[in-house]
């Protein structure tokens, strides 16, 4: 071989080696910022899984944590924005406004927020506008409708407190919604709020002063990181409780009724799909949900000497014996 045609083919691999190394090279993974993970995310990851992501082949998770507590969702929210991550992931009103704080580019899908409008989250339900999608727990007349079952449940039911996070927007809408539901269906309202973990105490203290016949616990994040709690307390204190989420019921509570916890992080997942195909927050609107659960445990309902009428177990749609 001449030295010219030697030192042609030496030039031609040197040329052509970095894009065969470049084309054996793994394809970047979307990674997918998760704030607060919680056994209910898991509904989110197998509706992705049946999407076809495959953890640790097509798609990874990073985890970060503030159980609910405001300062610390800033500064996990930042974590996940420094990382980063293609799509933020959040469950609840306090964690999407972290999310928000942080970042107006990288997209967020929020997953049973409140009131996303009221909250300053999106500036439609129909035309999101920024880069936040996903969908909102609270349907029509949900309100009204709870304060019903639980009139049907129990009969004597007059007085109902009403567990709120003042640092919770959606959390707080609820509240007015149920200053105007109560007295409609001839009840009392006793607000009772619960902002930090140090404050349940109090709370549960303030609350037996007012001698309520049932609690109301919402999905606010950080009641449901203590929802173990509150399930205890109620049951010490032979409390009926009316809950936002079925699972809340599995775990000991009376009963609940609400928009399917499983079904909102199944359908959130879709929008991370979409997202990651090129479509943009803005243009996918914020979905009501459409399933709705009815609950009860019977088990809780015997502890607390409570006997649930026929026709109302008959009406749920699951009931734990």
């Amino acid at each position: 071989m001449r030295r010219r045609e030697f030192i042609a083919l030496l030039g031609s691999a040197a040329a052509t080696w970095p894009l065969g190394a470049r084309a054996q090279q793994p394809a970047k993974i979307p990674r997918i910022g998760i704030l607060d993970d919680t056994p209910m995310w898991q509904a989110f990851r197998q509706a992705l899984r049946e999407l076809g992501y495959i953890e640790g082949q097509n798609i990874a998770y990073e985890y970060r944590y503030g159980e609910g507590a405001a300062d610390r969702l800033a500064a996990v929210a930042a974590e996940l924005v420094r990382r980063p991550v293609d799509v933020i992931a959040t469950y609840g009103t306090p964690p999407t406004q972290a999310a928000k704080e942080a970042t107006a580019t990288i997209p967020i899908v929020m997953v049973g927020v409140g009131d996303p409008v009221r909250a300053g989250l999106v500036a439609s339900l129909a035309r999101p506008g920024g880069n936040i999608t996903g969908n909102t727990v609270i349907g029509p007349d949900l309100s009204p409708k709870r304060l019903q079952i639980l009139r049907e449940a129990i009969a004597n039911v007059t007085r109902v407190a009403y567990v709120a996070n003042p640092d919770n927007a959606s959390s707080m809408a609820v509240l007015a919604e149920m200053k105007i539901a109560t007295p409609a269906a001839g009840m009392v309202l006793i607000p009772v709020e619960v902002r930090s973990v140090g404050d349940f105490e109090p709370a549960f203290a303030a609350m037996m002063r007012e001698r309520p016949d049932a609690v109301i616990v919402t999905t606010d994040p950080l009641h449901q990181f203590q929802v173990g709690r509150i399930i205890e307390f109620l049951a010490n204190n032979r409390l009926p409780g009316m809950f936002g989420a079925k699972e809340n019921v599995a775990a000991g509570g009376l009963m609940a009724y609400g928009a399917s916890v499983p079904d909102l992080f199944r359908r959130a997942a879709t929008y991370v799909h979409r997202i990651l195909q090129g479509t943009k927050p803005a243009g996918l609107p914020v979905e009501l949900p459409t399933k709705f659960d009815l609950a009860v445990n019977l088990r809780t309902a015997k502890a607390l000497g409570l006997e649930l009428p026929p026709t109302f177990i008959a009406r749920a749609d699951e009931v734990i014996e």
